[in-house]
């Protein structure tokens, strides 16, 4: 790794102590060590405004219509306490950076041009907590199918109208699938719990999303009569979307101390989408742009446009299973009429009278905006130009040269993005994401400036939409990719398999990273994070939520695909990654509140389980939430301490810790998983084994490699010379060793038992707490040498063997982490190695949890025993400040 500057490469200014740099495709900290970033996407259910999930109808259009509802409490109600219950548990998870979404209508809900300045200060709030605990986040302009009222999230109700849409004729035409309007196929009653999984996905290839996307990227070259208050409607929709996120910008830098020391950059808009951008041909399926799934009814482009003139059709309907889709015949959809364009009386003298644009005469109202361009004949239903949207059709850019969506369309509108939000934020990393599976285009370094990152996103699709782990799968970036020549080759059969072929996909993703800053000198210069990756818990017809099923709260069959997965972020491909996503708000019926999706690290619905005999969910969650070990735990340190002088931490015995991260997780062994935090060298393997409990790190170590420290040793700059006079670092690389894994037997005992003993005989608090500091705790730390570089270490939470190939390490088990110090070439370049396994093997849970059931009895005291002890523990204020 060279030299970090001590300048911004962007500003020329100086750079703070916690700065992130990006270079040689790796983010780096001032003193030059790598970082990996690994968090998660807070939240989902930030989707939505606080009591509107999608699947609720009531108010979901009056509300819209009238200003929409505000997005205060999202991602979490930052005065009742409970955030720092859900930060601290982040961080003991080992996460040390946060995706930050945030939908355009958070910001602009109530018309055009009016911004939700409380909702932006609220935010900032949010920042300031999320700083407390030293996190990073990045901040993402979310939005899934453009809009909640076009079946996903994001951009202002207002923008539909604005777009002469009347999105409250989707579900008749199908032109959308929206959630709380979902109507089981055997009855025409809305049923929102029957949404099919991920059948949400389609509408990106329905007319809604299609065309929505087509106005926003290419409204000048494909509806040049679209004009709205004197400009196409591209530069209204895009100049509204960029000057909302630029005046957050704006608020934030004016609020001081979050720009760099947390919010490191700033996603584009998430998971853009192409519309009808590139088709070649509108009487066929999509097979590239936006959603290739089949799932339900399927129009074609045309269809599409016949349903939205309210005309019936016949589609083709499809199921999907663990070999894909497959048709199963033919449905009849008639809107009897309903169309999606809106009447021409909703805009008296073309002037809207709640939103007060001015439409030009050239946009006639009533009829579709592809008709109105001659794409085809609403009148015979005849399809004029099929190839419309491969080619610009203007007459001046009529070169039978087909457009290109990233390069023509998508480019400009990432420039003026991060330019704008560079006026507030100059030194912003821009996080560019393409759409899905796409590979970037070239992004020129003018843009970037030093400051970039391939921001990418992944999912195991077919465990995704059947929500079941399956014995078979297949390389589906591959196929995109044109790796087969069918995709019968694609199919990997066996978890093997499985995990070789996701870690290859990943790579792949990795690699398209070289398309930022391709005009600078050198190698690959920006690193990727993997902005979405996860997986669904409600596997199985939700088996796992079941009482009555022998399933209840067994998450194996989850935890096997999200260790499946996030595996492939391991291995040679080093990645950093946020997953999707945590949910304060997660409930078992309705998931994250989105389309029933259900992918939250946490539920409360699942709190009170872990380490209860009894297996009942706690009643008591959010008490719990409360309490001083959830306030006030200790987190990892890595990569960034909190150094606010009024965050102060209480000693809590770490089988309390261990017990609260625990609590209310869903495959928690899968997702809190050790790493390299911060690696002097750059990490060139990672090796996790989840059933062995056993980690193997590799580094390769270069001269330059010297950590920059502001004191020199004696060996030159971040080195200081032995007594053999080589050249050890001064700075460690720092391992994150998670209790969740690598507990000592007795601190995983008295994790469990600690309940079951709460559960007894209304047990006194102080007794719980005394015993446990105790008696019950080993020394500090002892250390056994082994040899061959081999190292048992023992402490109050640990009890783990090490091996290094060199070097010596410090286990710090306040703060979950591994330091190890090794010697930086003089000369050259080296590969060191360390294996971290825990004593003992992998904690046998089910074991531990069982022996403590038979030692504890009965649970009839339960909810009195927690009650006291939660009480006790928040004794004379339980919270940080």
């Amino acid at each position: 790794m060279p030299q970090v500057p001590k300048t911004c490469p962007a500003t020329g200014q100086p750079t703070p102590k916690d700065y992130l740099y990006t270079l040689n495709g790796q983010f780096v900290d001032t003193t030059g060590r790598t970082l990996l970033l690994r968090g998660v996407n807070l939240s989902g259910s930030t989707k939505a405004p606080v009591g509107q999930p999608s699947h609720v109808l009531d108010g979901f259009w009056s509300s819209a219509q009238a200003g929409g509802q505000r997005f205060l409490g999202r991602p979490f109600d930052i005065d009742d306490g409970s955030a720092d219950a859900h930060l601290g548990r982040l961080r003991g998870w080992g996460f040390n950076v946060l995706r930050y979404p945030i939908p355009w209508e958070a910001l602009e809900h109530e018309g055009p041009g009016r911004f939700d300045y409380d909702f932006m200060d609220y935010t900032i709030r949010v920042l300031h907590k999320c700083k407390e605990y030293g996190f990073k986040v990045y901040v993402d302009p979310h939005q899934d199918i453009w809009s909640r009222f076009s079946g996903g999230s994001g951009a202002p109700y207002w923008t539909l109208p604005a777009c002469g849409i009347d999105p409250e004729a989707f579900t008749a035409t199908q032109a959308a699938i929206v959630h709380c309007e979902y109507a089981n196929p055997s009855s025409d009653t809305p049923d929102p719990a029957a949404l099919p999984s991920m059948i949400w996905s389609t509408n990106y290839s329905r007319l809604a999303s299609q065309t929505l996307f087509a106005l926003f990227f290419g409204g000048k070259v494909y509806t040049p009569k679209c004009i709205i208050d004197g400009m196409n409607i591209q530069d209204y929709l895009q100049s509204h979307f960029i000057k909302a996120f630029g005046i957050l910008a704006d608020r934030i830098r004016d609020a001081g101390g979050l720009l760099d020391d947390v919010v490191i950059g700033w996603d584009n808009m998430n998971e853009p989408s192409e519309g009808f951008i590139g088709y070649e041909d509108l009487s066929v399926y999509p097979t590239v742009q936006g959603s290739a799934l089949k799932k339900g009814t399927m129009p074609t482009p045309l269809q599409s446009f016949t349903l939205g003139m309210g005309v019936a059709q016949v589609l083709d309907n499809y199921t999907f299973g663990s070999f894909g889709s497959t048709r199963s015949g033919s449905v009849v959809v008639d809107p009897k009429g309903v169309r999606i364009w809106a009447d021409p009386s909703t805009e008296p003298d073309g002037v809207h009278p709640k939103w007060g644009w001015q439409r030009s005469s050239e946009w006639t109202l009533g009829t579709c905006v592809w008709a109105l361009h001659g794409v085809w004949d609403h009148r015979s239903g005849s399809l004029l130009r099929p190839d419309y949207f491969r080619y610009n059709p203007s007459p001046s850019g009529a070169t039978g040269v087909p457009v290109n969506f990233l390069k023509d369309f998508f480019l400009p509108h990432l420039t003026d993005y991060v330019t704008r939000i560079r006026t507030a934020h100059p030194s912003a990393i821009a996080f560019v994401q393409a759409p899905v599976f796409a590979i970037p285009p070239a992004i020129p370094e003018s843009l970037l400036q030093g400051r970039g990152c391939h921001s990418t996103h992944y999912y195991d699709g077919l465990t995704l939409i059947t929500c079941h782990w399956n014995f078979v799968n297949a390389d589906a970036l591959g196929v995109v990719r044109g790796k087969y020549s069918s995709p019968i080759f694609a199919a990997k059969f066996g978890d093997r398999a499985i995990r070789a072929s996701f870690q290859s996909q990943l790579g792949m993703l990795k690699s398209d990273g070289v398309q930022l800053g391709v005009d600078a000198p050198g190698p690959r210069r920006y690193p990727t994070m993997i902005g979405e990756i996860g997986t669904p818990m409600d596997m199985d017809n939700k088996k796992a939520y079941d009482p009555k099923s022998k399933g209840y709260g067994d998450y194996s069959a989850q935890e096997r695909a999200l260790d499946a997965s996030l595996n492939a972020a391991d291995g040679p491909n080093a990645l950093s990654y946020t997953v999707w996503t945590y949910c304060p708000d997660n409930s078992h019926m309705w998931g994250d509140g989105w389309n029933n999706e259900d992918l939250s690290l946490w539920s409360e619905d699942d709190a009170g389980k872990c380490g209860h005999y009894d297996g009942a969910a706690g009643s008591l969650a959010s008490a719990r939430a409360l309490s001083a070990s959830l306030a006030t735990l200790p987190v990892p340190s890595s990569p960034y301490v909190s150094t606010s002088p009024s965050l102060t931490v209480k000693s809590v015995p770490l089988h309390e810790v261990l017990a609260f991260l625990r609590d209310g997780a869903r495959a928690i062994r899968a997702f809190c998983r050790p790493y390299p935090v911060k690696v002097v060298g750059t990490p060139v393997d990672i090796q996790f084994d989840i059933r062995k409990a056993s980690l193997k790190v590799k580094v390769r170590v270069t001269p330059a490699d010297a950590p920059q420290t502001e004191t020199e040793g004696e060996g030159g700059e971040g080195l200081v010379k032995d007594e053999d006079n080589k050249h050890e670092s001064m700075l460690p690389t720092e391992i994150f060793i998670p209790l969740v894994h690598f507990a000592s037997d007795g601190c995983v005992e008295r994790s469990v038992a600690v309940r079951a003993r709460e559960e007894r005989a209304e047990l006194d608090p102080d007794a719980v707490r005394s015993g446990s500091r105790s008696t019950d705790t080993l020394p500090l730390a002892t250390s056994t040498l082994l040899g061959s570089g081999r190292e048992k270490i023992e402490t109050e939470g640990y009890a783990v063997e090490v091996k290094v190939s060199e070097g010596r390490v410090e286990m710090d088990d306040g703060e979950q982490m591994l330091r190890w110090f090794y010697d930086v070439p003089v000369g050259g370049e080296k590969e060191v190695s360390i294996e971290v396994t825990r004593v003992g093997g992998a904690i046998d849970w089910a074991r531990v949890t069982r022996r403590a059931a038979r030692a504890g009895g009965g649970g009839s005291t339960r909810k009195r025993g927690i009650t006291k002890w939660v009480e006790r523990l928040c004794a004379g204020g339980c919270l940080i400040m």
